[in-house]
């Protein structure tokens, strides 16, 4: 079992990143956030679950541990495969999701591509009892501007900013961009990564 994998970033497309470890370069797929921050010849860790098909082999990698778990959890719900799975965490933060879980709203699921209105009621309902927040505060997208701020903040910090410069060059962009920008998580980020330049860790 690959559990994780900590390389150099060969390749970065919208869903996939290709890391080299150890000479061997492993393609891995990944929610859209971890693809838009990954940059060819930096280092990257992610952690790891490998699908096992008749006919192929996949992996599919996150950030940190608590995305692995719901991965898992999302898998394991009747309809959900692990494309849909990581579409749902491409879209919302664990604490979102455990906040949709425990409020019995099944909307936000409903608004991933891939997720019928079945599949997101069965998601609700088999979850429940399952996950619970981990970071504390996040509340549930409705879509609005604000929430994706929220993420594309939360985002920063993880990449080594403080939360008082991340909130701000957030805010900022957000600003800044157009509608279509701020409805959706990743062309923010790229929009506020632009405008942080490297990080200082």
């Amino acid at each position: 079992m690959i559990s994780s994998l900590h390389g150099t970033v060969l390749h970065s497309s919208s869903d996939q990143v290709v890391i080299d470890v150890g000479g061997v370069g492993f393609s891995v797929a990944v929610p859209g956030d971890v693809a838009h921050t990954a940059t060819v010849g930096e280092r990257l860790m992610l952690h790891t679950s490998l699908i096992v098909r008749e006919d192929a082999l996949s992996l599919y990698g996150f950030a940190d541990r608590s995305e692995l778990e719901i991965f898992g959890l999302l898998i394991s719900v009747t309809g959900v495969g692990p494309k849909s799975a990581l579409g749902v965490l491409s879209h919302l933060t664990v604490d979102q999701i455990a906040e949709a879980v425990n409020a019995e709203d099944d909307a936000p699921f409903r608004r991933v591509s891939g997720i019928g209105p079945k599949t997101a009621k069965l998601i609700v309902v088999q979850l429940a009892g399952k996950v619970q927040p981990v970071g504390g505060g996040s509340r549930v997208s409705t879509g609005g501007g604000s929430d994706v701020v929220d993420q594309v903040t939360a985002a920063l910090v993880g990449l080594g900013w403080s939360e008082k410069v991340a909130a701000e060059a957030a805010a900022q962009t957000a600003a800044e961009a157009t509608d279509a920008e701020r409805a959706a998580v990743a062309p923010l980020l790229r929009r506020t990564l632009a405008l942080l330049g490297p990080a200082r860790v």
